[in-house]
């Protein structure tokens, strides 16, 4: 272990810092882009081939899908792309430094500028930053191109995207300035006082050494002032120098999952008394405990991480996902009970950081799901038929440990961050490592060979040990404030190795059953579920033992990728689909993790073949054939529960059930109001939910719209859903919606959640499913008012205006 060898292990940690220096300008519009560079070099003038473009922005998925490409990356094509933009560099900038840094470029990036090639970074994930200025032409446009090589399309189990499909930004700076993601804040909290503790890196561009002062303020959340401080630093011509010092503060407001209590801290740079450089960073305080016996405890109080894996796509957008989609995801994740997510596999975008840590969520921030060998890729379907082997393994020896720095760099100030994960599944058995273990036998907890048996062809399972070792000294260099984890995948065999060992925290896939054997062996070892199924099994696995401090489940959200056999847009476990609506695993969720009182009923045929059967993932349709004997599931988490059917009694008060998390009732189909009423233990009403049957679909009506967005890049998500002349939702409606709009504003995609759905999703039509969809509405870039039409054969339209300023 690379922390001290104590029973709890404590932990404090704060805020964040993106681009931690200099003047960031975002560069986002006037792009052009083209995957038709015959020449495959940069140029410098953009001709009818390129098109004009904003970004960010993901080229794959506004590309057809086929069923002859990869079911892994959501049957949707990679290739070799080419960004291209002129940027102005004014005359006053002649001394000043001039660095690109992009949030991420999926994949295998190459960045000119002038022609001039400013570097290559193969991972598709990480942020990276390169210095233009030597090659600067002042006074008029500086040429940027980006080649972007997704050639190896199934490189993933999952889809990734193609493209610069984060932010980009251009830094000007002083010669003498604040280093890449240099500074780092980490509070220590002693009951009623917190000590900021600041390192500020400065590095000197300049000719000549550099006397500077540092000043350190921390603002509360109203503004005010509540600490501030200063010192003096000295570095030479070339060189960096760190300077460090305490800010105190009494009795701080702690951030937590629900009271997210956030600072600002101002570093200003100063030089002869002249500031020539700053930085903010939002800040939290905040402390958590790991327990081998207790579990999780997040400032002194002892909790379940009810968290959820999230991939970074969204849908018909691809992997260019705005902010304002990922802070409606988050609201509804929180809506069910969520509190953490775990972001699978790979680092994300810092939109998403900033809003967890705004809104209160925990994250696991994951590096990488391969090191050194590739896994299966599936092609035709998932586990279906032979993979493919690409990959980002090629990369990983040299650029692995760097990756995981950078990452640990840039995202070690947000308070929502609890852990670093170093690894996904790296160990899964035959994919690619093996063990004798795997063999079976005596002494090896397994009575016949396993995952095929022991393939001793195949990487020797010894060796993850020492790459993990590698990797926890690679975020221990630049942050020892949180414990490093990964994802076991095969937790017996790696039991044999030295990996469990290198983590500060062990996380556990799909292996509940060894929780109980593993925490009497190993007693000193942190365990928590990495990635869990939606069995209420598994959750009781955490309710049922204090030592387990929650579970993640596959997945939060449906993702694109890591498709079935055709037709299939994706993975389809999340508790919301790809349009963010809640499934009814959703609800089922909800019951077992919100404190808020709810009930939700759904409803399917009843059969004797499937009599013992309760599913979470029953709609809320009332519309069947008269008479028909049908199953009627309500998850709540009331103590007890009736239902009515038009107002008279249809079941009878039914206590929850513990052992399913389901109460239900077998009853004959009649239309109308079917609700349920959840009740305490006195029998006082808590929740009501209700559905109706519908008659044919009469108009589409505006669920959810906001009245004003910015001119730069603001988003309306516009919901729709499919009614009857009485107003009831249509749930087996799926009419064709055609979106057309007049003002400053585009369509970005419409989305209705249909895994099955193969059809063009580049174009202004699309059909609803269960009777409803989402509209993207994205401003352009200038003021005005904005008239949104949505019209369907035989239905009566809706209309939405939104101003734009």
């Amino acid at each position: 272990m690379f922390l001290p060898a104590i029973i709890a292990l404590v932990f404090v940690t704060v805020g964040y810092a993106q681009v931690s220096f200099g003047t960031p300008e975002k560069i986002n519009k006037d792009w052009y882009f083209t995957l038709k560079n015959a020449a495959d070099k940069p140029v410098s003038e953009f001709n009818n081939l390129w098109q004009k473009t904003d970004l960010p922005h993901d080229w794959s998925v506004r590309e057809p899908l086929s069923p002859t490409l990869a079911s892994a990356t959501g049957y949707l094509p990679g290739g070799i792309g080419w960004y291209g933009k002129n940027l102005f560099v004014p005359e006053e900038k002649q001394g000043a430094k001039l660095f690109l840094y992009f949030e991420g470029v999926y994949n295998r990036s190459e960045v000119f500028f002038n022609g001039y090639s400013l570097g290559k970074r193969p991972n598709g994930y990480i942020s990276f930053m390169y210095d233009a200025t030597p090659y600067v032409r002042y006074g008029e446009d500086n040429c940027i191109t980006v080649r972007v090589d997704h050639s190896q399309s199934a490189d993933s189990r999952w889809y990734t995207g193609s493209g610069i499909y984060r932010n980009v930004w251009a830094i000007y700076s002083n010669p003498v300035h604040i280093a890449q993601w240099g500074v780092y804040a980490c509070p220590v909290v002693e009951k009623n006082r917190g000590i900021l503790k600041v390192e500020v890196e400065i590095e000197n561009e300049s000719e000549a050494r550099s006397a500077l002062t540092v000043v350190s303020e921390l603002y509360d959340l109203s503004g005010i002032k509540v600490a501030n401080t200063s010192g003096k630093v000295n570095v030479a011509s070339g060189a960096k120098g760190k300077i460090n010092f305490d800010l105190r503060v009494n009795k701080p407001s702690l951030w937590s999952v629900d009271t997210p209590a956030l600072y600002t801290l101002r570093t200003r740079v100063l030089k002869d008394g002249k500031e020539i450089d700053h930085a903010v960073t939002t800040t939290g305080f905040r402390t958590f405990t790991f327990d081998p016996d207790k579990g999780f405890a997040l400032n002194g109080q002892w909790m379940k991480m009810k968290g959820v894996c999230l991939h970074h796509d969204a849908g018909v957008l691809g992997a260019a996902v705005p902010q304002e989609v990922w802070r409606q995801r988050l609201l509804t994740l929180k809506k069910i009970g969520c509190n953490a997510i775990r972001t699978s596999h790979n680092p994300q975008a810092p939109d998403l950081y900033e809003l967890c840590d705004e809104l209160g969520m925990l994250v696991l921030n994951e590096a990488f799901d391969e090191w050194e060998f590739p896994k299966r890729k599936w092609i035709k379907g998932w586990n279906v038929g032979e993979p493919l082997y690409q990959g980002s393994y090629d990369f990983f020896e040299e650029w692995g440990e760097r990756d995981l720095s950078d990452l640990v760099r840039r995202d070690r100030n947000h308070p929502s961050v609890f852990a670093w994960s170093i690894g996904n599944e790296v160990d899964y058995p035959n994919d690619p490592y093996s063990h004798p273990v795997l063999d079976g036998g005596k002494d090896t907890g397994f009575t016949q060979p396993m995952f095929g048996g022991y393939k001793k062809d195949a990487p020797d399972a010894m060796r993850l040990g020492g790459i993990a070792m590698r990797l926890v000294k690679a975020v221990k260099e630049y942050d020892q404030s949180r414990p490093v984890t990964a994802g076991l995948a095969g937790v017996a065999m790696s039991n044999r190795t030295e990996y469990p060992g290198a983590l500060d925290i062990a996380g556990y896939n799909y292996t509940e059953s060894l929780y109980a054997g593993d925490h009497e062996k190993y007693p000193n070892r942190v365990i928590y579920g990495s990635e869990n199924g939606h069995s209420i099994g598994a959750w009781k696995a955490v309710t049922d033992n204090e030592y387990i401090f929650g579970q993640f489940l596959w997945t939060g959200i449906d993702y694109l990728g890591e498709s079935g056999r055709w037709p299939s847009r994706g993975f389809y476990s999340g508790l919301l689909d790809f349009g963010s609506f809640i499934k009814p695993r959703g609800y089922f969720r909800q019951s077992l993790w919100s404190d808020k009182p709810m009930a939700y009923i759904g409803a399917y045929p009843f059969t004797q073949r499937m009599a013992n059967f309760l599913s979470q993932d029953a709609w809320p349709v009332w519309n069947y054939e008269e008479g028909r004997t049908i199953r009627v599931v309500c998850y709540t988490n009331a103590a007890q529960a009736r239902l009515e059917l038009n107002g008279q009694l249809v079941g009878e008060t039914k206590p929850y059930d513990d052992k399913t998390g389901i109460i239900h009732w077998d009853i004959p189909f009649q239309p109308g109001k079917l609700e349920v009423i959840g009740l305490d233990q006195t029998g006082k009403e808590t929740a009501r939910y209700a559905v109706r049957t519908s008659s044919r679909p009469y108009a589409i009506r505006v669920e959810k719209s906001v009245a004003e967005i910015s001119e730069n890049g603001g988003l309306a998500c516009i919901t729709l859903q499919v009614v009857d002349e009485k107003g009831v939702p249509v749930m087996i409606s799926d009419d064709e919606i055609t979106c057309t709009i007049q003002g400053p504003a585009r369509l970005l995609g419409l989305e209705a959640g249909n895994n099955h759905d193969m059809t063009d999703y580049t174009d202004n039509r699309h059909r609803v499913f269960l009777g409803r969809i989402l509209a993207y509405i994205q401003a352009t870039g200038e003021t005005g008012n904005v008239k949104v039409d949505f019209t369907s054969p035989w239905l009566k339209g809706a209309e939405v205006e939104i101003s734009v300023k």
